[in-house]
């Protein structure tokens, strides 16, 4: 089992930054890519921004040039850097780890307020 321990979410005003962090521990071995999706009310879940562990990226285009999600191996942690927040970035936030390529696993998930 993997667990993933998310912080840094909260309330910004447009413009802002904020910045996510996602530890993993437990069977942390074999973890292929890790990331960051979301879900806003009335929406399904979708990717935000993963990583894999040689270090290639992908993100969604709406988050193109505002989010860099970066990876520390030696503390199994993801980070994800949020810059120029919009109102539509409020959601919940949650990451995600792969691992062996068919185990999924999911934080708790962490709430993103863009309100002025």
């Amino acid at each position: 089992q993997v667990q993933l321990v998310e912080s840094g979410g909260g309330l910004v005003q447009p413009g802002g930054s904020l910045r996510l962090s996602c530890a993993a521990s437990g069977s942390i071995f074999g973890i292929y890519a890790m990331g960051w999706y979301r879900q806003a009310p009335g929406n399904q879940r979708e990717l935000v921004a993963s990583i894999t562990s040689g270090g290639f990226t992908n993100y969604a285009d709406s988050v193109k040039g505002r989010f860099t999600i970066s990876r520390d191996n030696a503390r199994n942690t993801v980070y994800l850097q949020m810059n120029s927040l919009k109102y539509e970035d409020t959601a919940v936030y949650y990451c995600h780890a792969l691992r062996g390529g068919t185990q999924h696993y999911w934080g708790q998930g962490t709430q993103v307020t863009v309100s002025s």
